[in-house]
């Protein structure tokens, strides 16, 4: 073929207007454009849709857990009342009653393994403030029977 142009065309074509050999670098480039913007809109979802998570990591671990399966309960129902439930509970410090309440139920359970009269375990032998090693310091007494 003959690059001529035809008589009736105008002789200066914008650039949208594809060549006579078929190519179309307008369509090439918002093709790749196109891809790119569903890809950067894909991502910018992905990261506002675990903002909850991120936002909770820092949190006690059930905090954590109960924000990450509203997350995936507002993904897979498409019902955005649970991802704004999440990112508020993600807001939310939550007291920490696990803590306390473990450390009164180790003491309880001490308390019941000792029996009563025994004498508590020793302290170890630790060096008096005098420098004499052989001295010991005085023992507290054992666990008192109130009953």
């Amino acid at each position: 073929m003959s690059e001529q142009m035809h008589s009736a065309a105008p002789h200066h074509l914008p650039f949208f207007v594809p060549g006579a050999d078929g190519s179309d670098p307008l369509m090439v480039v918002m093709g790749i454009f196109l891809v790119g913007t569903v890809l950067w809109v894909g991502t910018l979802y992905w990261r506002l849709h675990s903002l909850p998570e991120r936002m909770a990591h820092k949190s006690q671990k059930l905090q954590f857990e109960i924000v990450a399966v509203l997350g995936l309960i507002s993904l897979f129902t498409h019902m955005h009342i649970f991802w704004v439930a999440g990112l508020l509970l993600a807001m939310i410090d939550l007291p920490d009653f696990g803590t306390p309440m473990r450390s009164i139920a180790d003491s309880v359970e001490r308390i019941a393994d000792a029996t009563p009269g025994a004498p508590a375990a020793e302290p170890e032998v630790e060096a008096a403030p005098g420098g004499k090693s052989g001295v010991q310091a005085p023992a507290k007494e054992g666990v008192h029977n109130h009953a």
